[in-house]
C-alpha cells in the first residue's frame, strides 16, 4: 500500500492507496477518531449494495454505531435536500463533535459528505473513501466539498479536509466503462497541466491501463501526488491551486446546460480540448502538442470539442467560482506539462474563444 500525505495549512492527513486497503479502515478510524461513538456513512444507489455491508461491519467491528444515508445516484441529486437529509439523520442520532461522517462513493458523494461533515455542528471529521476513479484521483483530496445550484455547479460548499481518504484500488474493477472514462479526464489534465511523465506512461500504455493493476495503482498515485503537492502550497485555491481547473471553466459550463446529464470528466475533456484550440489560434501552444493532448484524450475514449458557442462559455463563466472581480481565472496549457493562469475580462474571453 501507498501512502500520499497531504500537508494542508489547516489540516495534515494521509491518503492510503492500494488494493484492498479499505481493510485498514477499522484500524485507522479508530487511531485518528478515537472519541468517536457514531458514524454516518454517506452512498449513493449504485455504490451501496456493493461496498455499504463490508465499510458497516469495518466500522462495527471498532464498536461504532453505524447510521447510513444512501441517496439516489446522479449529480442531479447533488443539492441542498440531500444534505438536509444528512443534517437530519445525524441530529436524529444524536451526534456530537466527536462523532464523524464516511463518504462511500465517487465525486459526488465525497463532495456530498465532506460539506454534511463542515457544517454540522460547525464542523466535524469526514473519512473519504472513494469508489471512483475521478474521485480517486481528484474529488477525495484537496478539501473541496460542496453542492450545486441551478446557475452552476459546486456554486456552495466549504474547504473542509478530510481526517483520512482510503483509496482501495480494487473498487475500479466495479465501475462501468463510462465511469471508469469519465475519471481519465482528470487523470489526463493532471499530466497537461504538471506531469510529463505521467503524459508519457499514459501514452506508453497505449490506452490500456485498467486490466494492468500494478499500473493503474501507480496511476492513482501519481495524480493524487500532483494534486497534493498542489494543494499544500495552497489549500484554498487562490494561486497555484487555480490550474486544476484546466478545462473546468468550459466545462461546467457544458455540464450544467446539460442539465447535469453530460458526466463531468467528459465535459473537462470537451473543455480542454476548446482551450487548446484557442491557445493554438493565439499562438501561445504548438498545434502539435496540441495534437498530442487531444490524441491523448481520444486514445482513453474522451471527446475534444463541443457545439457549445463562445457566448454561451462566456456568459455561463461569469457564474463561475473562479471569477475574481469582473474578470476570470482562465488556465491555459502552452507546452505540455505546464499551465498557466490568465486574468480575462469577459470582453478578452470572448475574444480568445473567438479569433
Amino acid at each position: 500500500m501507498r501512502t500520499v500525505n497531504v500537508l494542508a495549512a489547516s489540516k495534515t492527513y494521509d491518503v492510503l492507496i492500494g488494493k484492498d486497503a479499505v481493510t485498514s479502515l477499522g484500524t485507522e478510524v479508530k487511531r485518528l477518531c478515537p472519541k468517536a461513538m457514531k458514524v454516518l456513512v454517506v452512498s449513493e444507489t449504485n455504490v451501496a449494495p456493493l461496498y455499504l455491508d463490508k465499510i458497516t461491519s469495518q466500522l462495527e467491528s471498532i464498536g461504532l454505531e453505524v447510521i447510513s444515508y444512501v441517496f439516489e445516484a446522479g449529480e442531479q441529486n447533488k443539492n441542498i435536500n440531500e444534505i438536509a437529509g444528512m443534517w437530519n439523520k445525524m441530529a436524529e442520532a444524536g451526534f456530537t463533535r466527536t462523532d464523524i461522517v464516511a463518504g462511500l462513493g465517487g465525486g459526488v458523494t465525497t463532495d456530498m459528505a465532506g460539506f454534511a461533515a463542515s457544517t454540522f455542528l460547525r464542523g466535524i471529521d469526514v473519512i473519504q473513501i472513494p469508489t471512483s476513479l475521478l474521485a480517486m484521483v481528484d474529488a477525495s483530496v484537496g478539501g473541496k466539498t460542496g453542492i450545486d445550484i441551478p446557475m452552476g455547479k459546486n456554486q456552495v460548499g466549504a474547504f473542509w479536509q478530510p481526517a483520512l481518504v482510503l483509496e482501495d484500488t480494487s473498487f475500479l474493477k466495479t465501475l462501468p466503462d463510462g465511469v471508469f472514462t469519465e475519471g481519465m479526464g482528470e487523470v489526463t489534465k493532471h499530466a497537461f497541466i504538471m506531469d510529463l511523465a505521467l503524459f508519457d506512461k499514459l501514452e506508453k500504455a497505449n490506452g490500456n491501463i485498467r486490466d494492468d493493476e500494478d499500473l493503474l495503482e501507480e496511476i492513482v498515485y501519481m495524480n493524487v501526488s500532483d494534486k497534493a503537492s498542489v494543494v499544500s502550497a495552497d489549500e484554498t485555491d487562490n494561486g497555484r491551486r487555480q490550474t486544476l481547473n484546466f478545462g473546468h471553466t468550459v466545462g461546467h459550463v457544458i455540464e450544467r446546460d446539460s442539465g447535469f446529464t453530460k458526466p463531468h470528466g467528459v465535459c473537462v475533456a470537451m473543455g480542454m480540448g476548446i482551450i487548446m484550440d484557442a491557445c493554438v489560434r493565439a499562438g501561445t501552444l504548438d498545434k502539435n502538442d496540441a495534437e498530442k493532448m487531444k490524441n491523448l484524450l481520444k486514445l482513453y475514449k474522451l471527446p475534444v470539442t463541443d457545439n457549445i458557442t463562445p457566448e454561451a462559455i462566456v456568459n455561463g463563466a461569469l457564474n463561475d467560482k473562479k471569477k475574481r472581480g469582473d474578470t476570470l481565472s482562465v488556465i491555459l496549457v502552452n507546452k505540455i506539462g505546464e499551465a498557466e493562469i490568465k486574468k480575462m475580462t469577459k470582453e478578452e474571453f470572448l475574444e480568445f474563444l473567438t479569433v
